[in-house]
């Protein structure tokens, strides 16, 4: 219940719940019970989830150390605790560290798991986005490339994995600059995902704020606002004013304003959402450092082509 309540949005109630979930757990079971020690993951997640990255690596790396301490270096468990501890180092902006946990656990996963077993896929789906965020975009296409393949075959071209991988590697295209190959592929992904997850599943609306993007990259500024200002009022109305993907699709939208030319909008949408960001996220959060630089760079634009007064 409290995983499907941070899926809808329902980042509180899932703490809660997970909150009281794990003191019934500790007391029953104890501290080093398997399903104990899941319990403080999941929190750990939600928390990563809510944007509080600090609090879900706080307790990530306790609960690593202690699948590492009971159930030993190859156990399922332990796994999924060092790929989940190298997305929160990733998700707080500190890719170097990721990427080394990635590298590991995909290594890992591969021996214990085998190549295609769906959470060595994404293990390697892990590392491509490390990769990309890294600015390594050329070794996270193979990365992504290969992933896609793997998971078309074992998992087939509606499982919500392949599409995100579809996803990824789309915007691994973009990001690279062959923006045709990017809007082709964000285009059939969003199509299947509208037909599977349907229209108000988050990563259906992240793919539309993905297609956005390179809407945007291509020029089509005008676009890219329409599609941006409607994902934005069905992020409202599915996930709520402070959700993570909220607060990004507000600075998406920002930054798709400046880059029509309108950039007296972009920096009032600008201050208003870092005010959310640090509120909800606090001043580190890569989403907050992002806007920073955003509506930084756009007064310093605006400042270079206004005016002189007399």
């Amino acid at each position: 219940m409290a995983l499907y309540l941070e899926g809808q949005g329902e980042i509180s109630k899932a703490i809660e719940l997970l909150h009281r979930g794990l003191e019934a757990a500790v007391s029953v079971l104890g501290e080093d019970h398997p399903s104990t020690l899941t319990a403080r993951n999941n929190l750990a997640s939600v928390y990563e989830s809510a944007g509080d990255v600090g609090r879900a690596i706080a307790l990530y790396e306790p609960v690593l150390a202690d699948r590492l301490r009971v159930l030993g270096t190859d156990h399922p468990d332990t796994l999924i605790s060092r790929n989940n501890l190298a997305g929160a180092y990733r998700a707080s902006g500190d890719v170097g560290r990721a990427i080394p946990l990635y590298e590991r656990t995909l290594a890992d996963r591969l021996r214990v798991l085998g190549e295609d077993h769906p959470s060595t896929l994404a293990s390697r789906n892990n590392l491509a986005g490390a990769y990309s965020e890294s600015g390594d975009v050329d070794r996270a296409i193979p990365l992504y490339e290969r992933t896609l393949a793997d998971r078309l075959r074992v998992l087939g071209e509606d499982h919500p994995s392949t599409l995100a991988s579809r996803n990824n590697l789309a915007g691994a295209y973009n990001e690279s600059g062959d923006v045709d190959r990017a809007i082709a592929l964000h285009e059939r992904t969003l199509a299947d995902q509208l037909r599977v997850l349907g229209a108000d599943h988050p990563e259906t609306l992240m793919s539309r704020n993905n297609l956005a993007a390179a809407y945007e990259t291509a020029g089509d500024v005008g676009r890219a606002i329409a599609m941006h200002e409607q994902v934005l009022a069905d992020q409202l109305r599915v996930l709520g004013a402070d959700h993570p993907d909220t607060l990004m699709s507000r600075n998406n939208l920002a930054f798709a304003y400046d880059a029509s030319g309108v950039a007296g909008r972009a920096i009032a949408l600008y201050e208003e959402v870092l005010v959310d960001c640090v509120r909800v996220l606090g001043e580190d959060h890569p989403i907050t450092t992002a806007v920073v630089r955003n509506v930084t760079a756009a007064r310093a634009r605006g400042w270079k082509f206004r005016k002189p007064t007399d």
